[in-house]
């Protein structure tokens, strides 16, 4: 009987799993255990992991049971909370915060919502909340660093570099002994964006003023942050306080101007209240009321200046443009702020040509101001010599009419007129 033998070139390779007449080969592979071919092996397989999923989900349950009813895991009172970091919040204040929390079981505690809580407190910079098992809740705060004190009508507290508002005792004050200036321009009811944008100015002007360890904000009273892009400073000048208007940059450039004219400045002006630094060539100063506002040119030529009431010409050492509006410095005198320099222009390659024109400008306002002046006190004296020639006239005119009086008199009895007429005489 002849051999059957495979054909190398066939590609036809018998059929896996069955003989060469259709039958099953023995010892045959039927799938994996997880995907048996069978349909009573899969049932097999899905009875199996449904037993499997019930016996986690049992486990699981009566775990939370055992956990739920067990009183190691249950927070007792408040001695249970444990807190570090508290300074100026007390554990009054805090404690609220977990007030819904004792006699609960510390597995139920939602730690990401008593966190919020708890940095909603406004000395509360940040905080963290982690269970301590068995019954234990640990809290890590980081408190708010001051940076100034703020004014808020009568009330004096304090503020952060993120503008939140705080509130302290006078007497916790003192113990402190905090050295900041005082902060203006910052309401309760603005937004927090708003209040960290004004914030950002005077972070920025004490850095400056502070750099290379001068320490020259120790020199400053007050700042007024009502306007972000003009921060007025306050500061003492032996016995008074000058108002600086010094913008939102450059600040220690225009403090440093500021230092080096402001003894000539009072030295020539006795009435100097404020002095605005936001031009790159030139300083407004202004005046206490009675007198005129003075735009000074720093390192340049000087011209005369006009002053109110007739009073001596003055010029600034540092060189000075002077002259303003009568309506204007009456304006200026009341309210230090009331003069609103144009926006500062930033120094450019070619700023030395555009400088001509404000100089240009502050001489034709000079000029014109002193001829107003000039003609309003020539108006003024032709009054005061018309007052006094109808006063003169109703003088004669009086006198006339006593004169006629008497004269009217005499006619009536002759024999007195002679002495009449003398006392008529000596009236005149």
């Amino acid at each position: 009987m002849p051999l059957e033998m495979r054909d190398p070139d066939d590609d036809d390779a018998p059929r896996r799993g069955s003989t060469r007449f259709g039958g099953e080969q023995f010892g045959a592979p039927k799938g994996t255990w997880w995907r048996p071919a069978s349909t009573i092996g899969r049932v097999f397989v899905g009875l199996g992991c449904l037993a499997v999923i019930g016996t986690l989900s049992a486990g699981v349950v009566a775990a939370k049971t055992y956990l739920g009813r067990d009183s190691r895991f249950r927070i007792a009172g408040a001695g249970n909370i444990e807190a570090t970091g508290l300074t100026q919040v007390s554990r009054a204040e805090m404690l609220p915060v977990f007030g819904e929390d004792i006699g609960r079981k510390i597995f139920f505690v939602p730690l990401n919502q008593r966190r919020k809580e708890l940095e909603a407190i406004p000395w509360v910079e940040r905080a963290t909340v982690m269970r301590l098992l068995p019954d234990q809740i640990r809290v890590t705060v980081v408190e708010r660093q001051p940076v100034a004190f703020v004014r808020q009508g009568q009330q004096v507290g304090l503020v952060d570099r993120d503008g939140v508002l705080l509130s302290m005792r006078p007497a916790a004050m003192a113990q402190h002994n905090y050295s900041f200036p005082v902060v203006t321009g910052l309401n309760p009811g603005d937004p927090l964006s708003m209040r960290k944008a004004r914030m950002a100015v005077y972070e920025r002007l004490l850095s400056e003023l502070d750099a290379n360890g001068q320490h020259l904000s120790e020199q400053i009273s007050e700042i007024d942050l009502t306007d972000p892009q003009d921060a007025r400073v306050l500061m003492p000048e032996q016995g008074m306080d000058i108002l600086g208007h010094f913008g939102d940059d450059r600040f220690l450039e225009r403090y440093q101007r500021y230092k080096a004219h402001i003894a000539e400045w009072r030295q020539q002006y006795a009435k100097l209240s404020a002095v605005d630094l936001r031009y790159d060539n030139q300083v407004v100063l202004e005046m206490a009321a009675g007198t005129s506002a003075v735009a000074a040119q720093v390192g340049g030529s000087s011209s005369s200046d006009q002053t109110q009431g007739g009073a001596p010409q003055a010029k600034p050492s540092a060189g000075s443009r002077a002259g303003t509006d009568a309506a204007e410095s009456e304006t200026a005198a009341t309210k230090p702020d009331a003069i609103k320099p144009a926006p500062q222009q930033k120094e450019k390659p070619k700023a030395r040509e555009a400088s001509v024109a404000p100089a240009k400008t502050l001489a034709q306002k000079s000029s014109s101001v002193a001829a107003l002046a000039t003609k309003q006190r020539a108006i003024r004296e032709r009054a005061a010599r018309l007052r006094a020639a109808h006063e003169k006239a109703e003088q004669k005119k009086k006198h006339a009419a006593q004169l006629h009086t008497t004269l009217n008199v005499n006619r009536a009895n002759p024999a007195s007129s002679t002495h009449r007429a003398a006392g008529v005489a000596e009236g005149e």
